[in-house]
């Protein structure tokens, strides 16, 4: 029996959030250079985007170029910036087809501006599907966004926009790139690493961690069936005791 017929429907993850990691490990194992594991990890962002699709997920939000990217060689940089924009045109009408519509979260103002321009007509072609809504972190970094937020709560604050006793939770919360989504229920991370790298620590307070073995361009749906059925084989108690529950 494979995952997904083990899923139960009555508890699926509302967002799933992933870091798409091992791209570059992957291509250097077959010889190849960097840009090759990119390139084959457009394959696994279909896997995750149709398994998603098929369960009927609401949010799948994936990590696709930190801040820190940016620190990249240059030639891998530009390669990532043009297989952004030739996936984004080349996947519209699959997303079209699957009521997908695209987001994005991070300082996209620092991408080149055919990207943001290509980013932006995909966003505004696909505003009004009401199926997965597909995010794409891009010169994302979680501590420059709760940076920013503060910021801008600050201004409230020192414009009597906004008295202090009146900071809650959930008044970042509402100052965050992520204001308009459910935090994530799930997160995956591939490549074997077990660690976070600055994305969503705000929203993902609660979330169950997954790191998977394998890199990025071997990734399925059914991985993603996979960690979706242990999620839901997880006790979520969000500070309570078993027996409260």
């Amino acid at each position: 029996m494979s995952f997904k017929e083990k899923l139960n429907s009555t508890q699926m993850p509302q967002h799933i959030a992933i870091i798409m990691d091992g791209n570059g490990r992957w291509a250097r194992e077959k010889g190849e250079m960097r840009v090759f594991g990119h390139q084959n990890g457009v394959s696994a962002v279909r896997e995750a985007l149709e398994g998603a699709v098929e369960i009927g997920l609401k949010y799948l939000t994936l990590y696709a170029f930190s801040t820190e990217n940016w620190n990249r060689p240059e030639f891998e940089v530009n390669a990532l910036m043009e297989l952004l924009v030739n996936s984004l045109n080349e996947e519209l009408p699959t997303f079209q087809k699957n009521n997908i519509r695209v987001n994005c979260i991070g300082r996209t103002s620092d991408l080149p501006v055919h990207c943001q321009a290509t980013l932006q007509d995909t966003i505004d072609q696909t505003k009004d599907n009401l199926g997965c809504t597909l995010t794409l972190a891009l010169s994302y970094g979680s501590r420059q966004e709760i940076l920013e937020a503060t910021k801008a709560i600050a201004l409230k604050v020192k414009n009597n926009q906004l008295a202090i006793e009146d900071i809650h939770e959930d008044t970042i919360s509402q100052h965050l790139y992520t204001h308009d989504m459910p935090d994530p229920d799930l997160l995956i991370r591939t490549s074997g690493e077990e660690r976070i790298s600055n994305y969503m620590l705000w929203q993902i307070a609660y979330a169950e961690l997954f790191f998977l073995p394998i890199m990025w361009p071997e990734f399925s749906r059914e991985h993603l069936f996979e960690c979706i059925y242990y999620f839901q084989n997880r006790e979520r108690r969000f500070g309570k005791t078993s027996e409260q529950l």
